[in-house]
């Protein structure tokens, strides 16, 4: 289990962690309704995002190395995000999760497992 947390001890939500290609490469695919999706999924690393197959669309926040957000969008299915080269890690959660979180380009996000 591991945990999404904003520079200064905010807990965002739980979060899973996908490393390995395959693991990246299906995301939150397979998932039907946001409902499904209870906290966060970490791409690491990451520069580009797609919701081809996706039920519903998704926050996506491009994070650089060191966790500061530098870009973050919703993204409806059956779209693809421009690259951001700079991006070390990709955050994905149901649309409407950063706005309840607050999350905004800028804050620093961290992983702790």
């Amino acid at each position: 289990m591991a945990w999404l947390v904003r520079e200064g001890g905010d807990v965002l939500a739980s979060a899973e962690v996908a490393r390995g290609t395959r693991e990246r490469t299906v995301g939150l695919l397979g998932r039907r309704e946001p409902a499904e999706v209870t906290g966060a999924l970490v791409l690491r690393p990451c520069r580009q995002v797609h919701t081809l197959g996706m039920h519903f669309p998704i926050d996506v926040a491009f994070c650089d190395s060191g966790g500061v957000v530098l870009r973050t969008v919703t993204v409806a299915p059956w779209r693809v995000t421009r690259v951001v080269w700079r991006s070390g890690f990709v955050v994905e959660a149901a649309a409407g999760a950063f706005e309840r979180w607050q999350l905004r380009p800028g804050d620093t996000v961290e992983v702790k497992e």
